[in-house]
């Protein structure tokens, strides 16, 4: 893995409660809190700060179009956060997913290490289809029981993607802190 373990062990104990509210309350209301992005985007904007230090860190240039730039890598992460949500915001006016599921990439981009995309792709993608099939069979059965209030039960076109969204960013830094460089 390319995040430094460091990196993700100061990120962790910060970003792993947010992950679950995000994943709670999306399936409880369908709806992920525009607070809970926020506190995300702080966490990286602060935290980042001791795990990334833009004053002690080589600078990486990379280009934007024909645009070579060498900036801090704590800039380039932040830098993902607006490439994110722009296909974000595209995704979510061509009905694909809703606004607070982009809102939530984009603030969870900057925590994702430029050689791990690959590797985050792969966590999204089991993450997604394990969330989506346990929703389903809890929905169907009488596991539905323990919490018969959730707006994600009765909607049968959507499905509360902060789920498998909180579970990805939460596997990959505690994976980060484990096999991390």
């Amino acid at each position: 893995m390319a995040i430094p373990a460091q990196a993700a062990l100061w990120f962790l104990p910060f970003v792993l409660p947010i992950c679950f509210y995000v994943a709670f309350t999306d399936l409880r209301n369908m709806l992920i809190k525009n607070h809970a992005v926020v506190a995300l985007f702080f966490v990286f904007v602060i935290i980042g700060l001791f795990a990334l230090p833009p004053w002690s860190t080589d600078w990486i240039t990379g280009g934007i179009g024909p645009v070579q730039l060498p900036l801090p890598s704590y800039i380039w992460h932040l830098l993902q956060l607006v490439v994110v949500l722009f296909v974000g915001v595209f995704l979510n006016a061509a009905g694909i997913m809703g606004a607070g599921d982009a809102k939530f990439l984009a603030a969870a981009a900057p925590f994702v290490w430029p050689g791990d995309y690959l590797l985050v792709m792969y966590i999204l993608t089991a993450t997604t289809m394990a969330a989506f099939a346990t929703h389903r069979l809890a929905r169907n059965t009488g596991l539905r029981n323990i919490a018969p209030d959730w707006e994600s039960w009765d909607r049968t076109k959507q499905f509360p993607l902060g789920f498998p969204l909180g579970g990805s960013l939460a596997i990959y830094l505690i994976a980060g802190t484990v096999y991390g460089s």
